[in-house]
């Protein structure tokens, strides 16, 4: 029976969300379709993680969706909901808190935003990351989804009229409306959570992975003992479809110490169709051999110069727009992974990136994950099937991560190697 609903906004949101769930023994499946039968999905699963991937949309689509989400899992009694927002607060956060407010039939829905484990606080109701408001970080100047506002409450008004209240971990008022709870700790979000059961205000609850990870005792789910990482394959290889700078740093880095590192040309990435043409099959054949002689490499849709001007170039040259250019290179990066794991030598697999991640699995035909585990904070590890075979894959957000991750991870896999 399915206890908790999650509605993510994107993929590697709905993952690392849904591993604090799975990392603590409880069955737990991600799946990416949303009008996919939730009591089939489930299969047994105590929590059912939907990747509505409402990012993008315009507020007005994403409203729509979510209340249908939410509107279906009413009908078959599904006991808690968490819409589950992103921990830089981009996206489409009024439009759909409102929607599960609405669909919900509740008066109130607990707003929990803050990731204090990764520096992601809020205090005052202003939401800041590394101790910037959220608006003047580099989540502000992103190029796809910049944050407007670091205000919760001015955030949530962009997009919807429903009353906004602001309130401490330890007194939380039961108003009509969003309520929106200040954590700078992760002691903040136990006590959040232990203010919310007492309340019995669990019913609809809204937050990124900081608040998930309360939830299961805070929803008296059973935990068991924590999973250890299972044997990873040598090598890396890390397929990158964000522009995030902190993504960039990681990739820096990492080149630094000795990853093999291919930058996606423009043509390349931006032309439809072009890995179906004699040229892309060539660069497809040439990048596999050189997975297959680097056992650490980065096939990176960034420019090779800083701030992707090629890129804008050929898009203003071919009058793309910037959901064009979007759109094109993470559909480019799903058509590539497919191509580069057929016959490749058995590697660890990082993808960065939740629309990368989406259309690597809709060109693999894969529509449900299951997560196992956190490898480090946002990091996370999960099963899938593809041709009948298991397939072990690591994802984040682009704004996920150390500067050493990569580093991290190759130490973490090579630490394994030698333990054989």
């Amino acid at each position: 029976m399915i206890k908790l609903l999650i509605i993510a906004d994107d993929f590697t949101g709905g993952l690392d969300t849904g591993v604090q769930f799975a990392a603590k023994g409880i069955r737990t499946c991600v799946v990416t379709d949303p009008g996919a039968d939730f009591e089939k999905a489930a299969d047994g699963n105590e929590v059912l993680v939907v990747v509505a991937e409402t990012r993008h949309m315009p507020a007005g689509q994403a409203y729509n969706t979510v209340y249908r989400v939410v509107e279906k899992s009413v009908a078959l009694g599904i006991p808690h909901i968490y819409k589950k927002t992103d921990s830089a607060l981009r996206g489409n956060i009024g439009a759909e808190l409102s929607a599960v407010l609405d669909a919900s039939g509740e008066k109130t829905l607990m707003f929990v935003p803050a990731m204090p484990g990764i520096r992601r606080i809020t205090v005052g109701g202003v939401h800041s990351i590394d101790g910037v408001p959220v608006a003047q970080s580099v989540f502000g100047k992103d190029p796809f989804e910049p944050v407007r506002e670091s205000d919760v409450t001015k955030l949530i008004a962009l997009q919807s009229k429903t009353p906004t209240w602001k309130a401490a971990p330890d007194s939380i008022p039961q108003q009509e409306g969003i309520v929106i709870v200040d954590a700078q700790s992760d002691e903040d979000l136990c006590t959040a959570g232990r203010t919310l059961q007492a309340m019995g205000a669990l019913r609809v609850t809204a937050g990124c992975a900081g608040f998930g990870a309360v939830l299961p005792k805070a929803l008296g789910l059973h935990v068991s003992d924590e999973p250890k990482i299972p044997g990873l394959a040598p090598g890396l290889f890390v397929l990158c479809g964000s522009v995030n700078p902190i993504t960039q740093r990681q990739l820096a880095k990492a080149e630094k110490e000795g990853f093999a590192r291919v930058h996606i040309r423009p043509d390349q990435k931006l032309t439809e169709g072009y890995f179906d043409t004699a040229e892309g099959r060539v660069d497809l054949e040439s990048w596999r051999i050189a997975n297959r002689q680097a056992p650490w490499m980065i096939l990176d849709a960034n420019d090779l110069e800083d701030g992707n001007k090629a890129s804008a170039a050929y898009a203003a040259a071919h009058h793309m727009s910037m959901e064009d250019v979007r759109r094109s290179i993470s559909g480019a990066l799903g058509r590539i992974l497919p191509r580069m794991l057929d016959g490749m030598a058995k590697k660890t697999v990082l993808i960065t990136g939740g629309d990368t991640l989406l259309q690597c699995m809709n060109a693999m035909r894969v529509t449900q994950m299951e997560p196992l585990l956190e490898v480090f904070p946002g990091v996370v590890l999960s099963r899938f099937t593809v041709d009948g075979q298991p397939q072990l894959v690591i994802t984040k957000s682009g704004g996920f991560g150390k500067e050493t991750l990569l580093c991290d991870l190759k130490k973490l896999i090579e630490d394994q190697q030698n333990q054989k």
